[in-house]
């Protein structure tokens, strides 16, 4: 269940740069982005379950918790910081700011 959710939150995010980088700027640069996003969760996935598989063995916590969900939950704190600090530019402008 822990791991529909994280998919299903990489997707909604997946959904909501498309869509921001096809609005404000454009369809190919939605796309990179899109690639981007793909890329990274892909080879992030891979890499935190290898370092997963060094401390914990494949039942991890529990039935919820296993090995592949903690590697997904790693992968989310890590990617939370670097679209945290990659995206960081795309704030909208605030009143004050005009």
């Amino acid at each position: 269940m822990i791991s529909a959710l994280i998919f299903a939150g990489h997707l909604i995010f997946t959904a909501y740069i498309f869509t921001k980088k096809w609005q404000d700027e454009s369809l190919s640069s939605a796309f990179i982005n899109l690639a981007l996003v793909v890329i990274l969760f892909t080879v992030g996935w891979s890499i935190t379950t290898s370092v997963v598989k060094i401390f914990f063995d494949q039942k991890g916590f529990g039935i919820q918790f296993d090995a592949d969900t903690i590697s997904l939950t790693l992968l989310t704190i890590v990617e939370y910081f670097f679209y945290k600090f990659y995206y960081a530019d795309d704030k909208p402008a605030t009143e004050g700011e005009n």
